[in-house]
């Protein structure tokens, strides 16, 4: 099985008052077809920026984006379009990704209509047959978005973005808006779907229990850059990044003879906006020294697919 996506040292920044803002700064990883990769990392780490230029919602400032070994980096309207038919997104706030004037109906509707990949007479069929698959009741078919709960506009959510049949898609946090036990009944539809229709998932989340239930593998992001990526197992066993380590040092153990030692990370965050030369978690970092400060590390394979962005690894 080949790799359906593959990123090479991927850029985007943006011009602000201050300077430029280094959102995602040269990142590069793959992923296999039917395979789920996990991005996880505080909040403005650069993991939805990511996924946004990987569908060209963002122009990327530099690098390469493949799909199925075609270099999609630059494409005109009409290759867009037909990317659009193969790579979809799940919006991370079920309510303000949904227009507050459309019905259920009209929503799931609009992707067909707009690319016409079904006849006018079959579209009716194909919204019943997505709002079974996602487990909407038929009965909500003429509803608007606010007479639901967040639950059911996050399937919503989800049928619209099944209803070109995409190959890959970018779930940016889809179910951090919802209660606990809903988030378990969208995470398991979800897996659902990928194994049903055979889908390729980059899953953004903050949540590393949602990221390792869900996952193949990990991509740990730190302020724009890659630090750490292996697989779900290999890296709750076993992370080698000191920020990898205190993220996962901070999940709670349900077993009160077996406390968890917590790594609690002092200093500064370092500015994103035109980053100083050396190590961006060096000043937060308890094994750093003169060099890291310096100069920059660079990404290095330790293991059979575990990259770590640490020289004391």
């Amino acid at each position: 099985m080949g790799a359906l996506l593959e990123v090479r040292n991927l850029k985007k920044y943006f011009k602000v008052n201050a300077g430029t803002l280094h959102a995602v700064d040269g990142v590069s990883f793959q992923i296999e077809e039917r395979k789920t990769l996990g991005v996880v990392g505080e909040s403005g780490c650069g993991k939805s920026t990511l996924g946004r230029v990987i569908l060209h919602l963002l122009d990327s400032t530099d690098g390469q984006i493949f799909y199925r070994g075609e270099d999609i980096t630059k494409v005109d309207r009409k290759k867009l379009s037909e990317l659009r038919q193969e790579m979809q997104i799940i919006f991370q706030d079920p309510f303000s990704s949904l227009n507050p004037r459309m019905t259920v109906y009209q929503t799931i509707a609009e992707p067909m209509q707009i690319h016409s990949t079904v006849s006018k007479k079959e579209i009716p069929d194909r919204v019943m047959e997505l709002m079974d698959t996602v487990g909407l009741a038929e009965r909500f078919v003429n509803t608007y978005p606010h007479e639901l709960d967040g639950g059911r506009r996050q399937r919503i959510g989800i049928a619209r973005a099944l209803a070109l049949n995409p190959k890959f898609i970018v779930c940016d946090e889809p179910v951090s808006a919802l209660d606990v036990s809903i988030q378990a009944q969208v995470l398991n539809l979800m897996q659902d779907i990928q194994e049903s229709m055979n889908l390729t998932y980059i899953f953004i989340t903050h949540d590393l229990s949602v990221v390792k239930y869900i996952s193949d593998s990990i991509m740990v992001m730190y302020l724009g850059q890659m630090v750490e990526m292996a697989t779900s197992e290999e890296l709750f066993a076993a992370p080698k990044h000191p920020y990898t380590e205190a993220l996962l040092s901070a999940l709670p153990v349900p077993d009160i003879d077996s406390p968890k030692k917590r790594i609690l990370l002092k200093g500064e965050l370092t500015s994103p906006i035109d980053p100083k030369p050396g190590c961006r978690f060096a000043p937060r970092c308890p094994r750093a020294c003169k060099e890291c400060r310096e100069k920059e590390p660079e990404l290095r394979e330790i293991g059979p697919g575990h990259f770590v962005r640490c020289p004391y690894v």
